[in-house]
């Protein structure tokens, strides 16, 4: 922009020194192009100051900006610096307490994988495996009926013909009494269903499996079904849902056999669901006896009531008659104080004529 003014006032200055010369007043144009000079001289040095001037203004005012500028650049970057760093320590934080749950959760793990170890070895005892499909045939029981529910279970329950029972339920007619018994044919399964064993080896694993599972049947059937003592049916309990639903998927055979034995084999699932059945079953009986009984109380009731409203009517026909009664005693009462009042007027009017 200072440009450009200079060189208008250049062309001015030109301009006059044109007209001047044209004008041919040589001693003017000395005298005006000296006054011009100083003119220009000072107008250019006016300028020259006007222009530092403008521009210290200029540079001052832009550098109070840049500065302002800049420090709300510092600030901002302070600050995304500072919300950064909060972040950066929150999950620094939540990786450490991962990784303090992850390691506890590996103690746990291991610790499970000794308890894991340990059970197989209990498991590989037949006994003990008796004691475990007990011990989880009880649990299965409390939940369902309540702990020691005597009148719905009986666990070693002795029966008529000696033998005892790991469960007997008492279940509402005509079911009767209902035999569970615990089994857990576990050595024969394991090596049938491990694939790291030949062929050989596991079809012969799977024929002794049948082969026990059809003895577990039998016994059931001829020790806990007994005519006129126990319901025509009992239930095998296998405490280990692999184990049924190997039968289930692959050994129907079995499960056809069981069924003509009368013989129900569960898991733990499914006897849940069988013994919930049941229950509802017994709720329901004893909801229909609670409703005989209040049918025959109603019917009772309904008896007496009538008996009272026979009563009822034969007094409110007694107390219409008493009151009949006393309504003729009040008119006749009526009548008779009207005769007194008669009679009482009629003396005093006999006196008086009298004197």
């Amino acid at each position: 922009m200072e440009y450009i003014v200079v060189g208008i006032l250049i062309v001015i200055l030109m301009l006059v020194l044109i007209l001047l010369f044209k004008n041919g007043n040589e001693s003017n144009i000395t005298e005006r192009l000296g006054k011009l000079e100083t003119a220009t001289v000072r107008e250019l040095g006016e300028f020259q100051n006007n222009i530092s001037k403008n521009l210290n203004a200029d540079f001052n005012a832009l550098n109070e900006r840049i500065e302002t500028r800049l420090r709300l650049i510092n600030d901002h970057v302070n600050e995304r610096l500072d919300q950064n760093f909060e972040k950066t320590n929150q999950t620094f934080t939540s990786v450490l307490e991962r990784l303090s749950k992850i390691d506890e959760a590996q103690k746990q793990i291991d610790h499970l994988s000794g308890d894991i170890v340990s059970l197989q070895s209990v498991l590989t005892d037949k006994k003990t495996r008796g004691i475990f499909g007990e011990v989880n045939l009880k649990h299965i029981l409390s939940n369902v009926f309540g702990e020691n529910n005597s009148k719905v279970y009986q666990l070693q329950y002795p029966l008529e013909n000696g033998t005892i029972v790991d469960c007997a339920l008492f279940a509402p007619s005509p079911l009767g009494l209902i035999g569970i018994d615990s089994k857990f044919p576990l050595e024969n399964y394991r090596t049938m269903v491990d694939k790291k064993e030949s062929n050989a080896m596991r079809e012969q694993a799977e024929k002794l499996f049948k082969i026990d599972m059809k003895k577990h049947i039998d016994a059931i059937a001829s020790k806990y079904i007994i005519p006129g003592v126990t319901s025509d049916q009992a239930i095998l309990f296998l405490p280990a849902e692999a184990i049924f639903a190997e039968l289930n998927a692959y050994h129907t055979d079995i499960i056809e056999y069981a069924y003509k034995r009368r013989v129900w084999i569960t898991s733990p699932t499914t006897l849940i669901s069988t013994l919930t059945t049941i229950q509802m079953i017994m709720k329901n009986m004893e909801r229909d006896a609670y409703a005989s009984i209040i049918h025959r109380e109603l019917k009772l009731l309904d008896e007496e009531f009538k008996r009272y409203k026979d009563r009822w009517d034969k007094l409110s026909r007694s107390i219409e008659t008493v009151g009949k009664d006393v309504k003729d005693i009040h008119t006749t009462t009526e009548k008779i104080t009207k005769r007194f009042e008669s009679i009482n007027d009629v003396e005093i009017d006999t006196i008086e004529h009298k004197e």
